[in-house]
């Protein structure tokens, strides 16, 4: 969430900027809803000092006169009053809230401005594309033929949209899970978490995810009966990770010596995609239930910046150890993710359709998710507690990793080569998938 005393002190500013993300920010209404704040604070004050002076007054009366019931009724009035304005002021203010929480972030400085992919800036393209001398197969083609991948029956049991892995697949899916873990544990020094699926409204809220992507998240409702009184808990399935790992510092105040703090989780993840009917449904491109690794850093805001590109290796290093061929992506305005000032694609390189698909995201969110969830450091200098900065990135989408290997290392001999930082000790030494006729 931004900063509103910012955003009143350089409405213009902030205009400018959302405009580049296509956000029209309503500027008179704004106005409007501070002038009217600052009108029933000041009103508000004045009425309480105006009441305590009253009541100071009723107390010197009670020790002269018998019958005071005139003073009594003019308390009762004036406190009638204040409950009427204090009302008022917290209506006004949830509607200034309510217009906060669904502006996205700023865009960075160094992001290019425009609409569209076409408008993303390549920064530079990693690894060797493989140049086949037969003809090669898409990835659903391959999981038919390996007999480890089953659309039609995750579609009998829960819609489309659903994989079932058998098999040598279901092995290789999971030996990169862990092996995405192991790099940013034992090489780049996160600390793994195991994180509930299942989180509440306010950690969503928290992370960024709603209001705004209410309609793509799986929502459940779960009732408790708690001391003989059902109670409905409002709840929903983790899109990502990130959630529960940004909110791992929610209300917290975090010593600057303890900065950064770095996590990483494998979950599986959520996502309704209602607006992909059609598109890439069968395959493991975009499904509604995938697994991913996450990699969240929380910084001094003085770090943020550097920590991007260094957290961004890290997502990079899973494909050049499994020497994938991919391209660095910096996003345009428009591009940006909600939470996001700036972001870096990943896309790894699919042979049989020639083009890259994204299979990670890296992005700085500034201190937009810590004023949501209010997390902060001890700011020794400044004498008071400033909003920490957060960054997140995928390490990487397994389901799509997992793809990219089954397109890329196809061999002529009807086989697939497995990569060989995976077939010790993550697949026993094996070190080929078969093809069946």
């Amino acid at each position: 969430m931004l900063n509103f005393n910012k955003i009143k002190k350089n409405y213009s500013f902030f205009k400018d900027q959302l405009k580049k993300r296509n956000f029209l920010l309503d500027v008179s209404k704004f106005k409007k809803l501070e002038k009217e704040r600052k009108t029933l604070q000041i009103n508000s004050e004045k009425k309480i000092s105006e009441h305590k002076r009253l009541s100071k007054h009723l107390l010197y009366r009670k020790s002269i006169y018998l019958e005071i019931d005139i003073f009594k009724n003019q308390l009762i009035d004036s406190r009638n009053h204040i409950e009427y304005l204090k009302k008022k002021l917290e209506q006004v203010k949830k509607k200034i809230h309510q217009m906060l929480v669904i502006i996205p972030n700023i865009p960075h400085i160094d992001i290019p401005v425009g609409i569209g992919e076409k408008n993303n800036k390549e920064i530079y393209c990693w690894g060797k594309k493989n140049k086949y001398n037969f003809s090669i197969m898409d990835h659903i083609e391959i999981g038919n033929k390996i007999q480890g991948l089953d659309w039609k029956t995750a579609a009998l049991i829960s819609g489309s949209g659903y994989t079932i892995m058998k098999g040598s697949i279901a092995q290789l899916h999971r030996a990169l899970g862990q092996f995405m873990l192991d790099v940013q544990t034992k090489l780049h020094g996160y600390e793994e978490v195991y994180v509930p699926y299942i989180v509440k409204e306010s950690s969503m809220y928290g992370s960024g995810q709603l209001p705004k992507f209410k309609q793509d998240l799986f929502h459940t409702y779960s009732m408790h009966n708690n001391y003989q009184k059902n109670q409905y808990n409002n709840l929903f399935l983790i899109p990502t990770s990130e959630v529960p790992l940004i909110n791992l510092v929610q209300n917290k105040i975090i010593l600057p010596n303890e900065l950064p703090l770095k996590f990483t989780a494998l979950s599986p993840c959520f996502r309704s995609e209602v607006n992909t009917y059609g598109k890439n449904v069968k395959g493991l491109i975009r499904n509604r239930q995938f697994d991913k690794v996450e990699i969240i850093q929380i910084v001094h805001p003085k770090k943020s910046e550097k920590t991007l590109e260094v957290l961004t290796k890290h997502a990079e290093k899973i494909l050049q150890l499994l020497k994938l061929p991919y391209r660095k992506i910096l996003l345009c305005s428009n591009e940006l993710g909600f939470s996001s000032q700036k972001t870096y694609d990943l896309e790894v390189w699919f042979p049989e359709q020639k083009l890259y698909r994204e299979v990670s995201s890296c992005s700085l969110t500034g201190d937009f998710q810590s004023r949501r969830i209010n997390a902060k450091y001890k700011d020794y200098k400044k004498k008071k507690n400033c909003f920490v900065h957060t960054l997140n990135g995928s390490g990487l989408a397994v389901g799509r990793t997992l793809a990219a290997i089954l397109e890329n290392f196809q061999c002529s001999t009807n086989k697939i080569a497995i990569p060989k930082v995976l077939q010790y000790p993550y697949m026993n030494g094996i070190k080929f998938l078969k093809l069946f006729k």
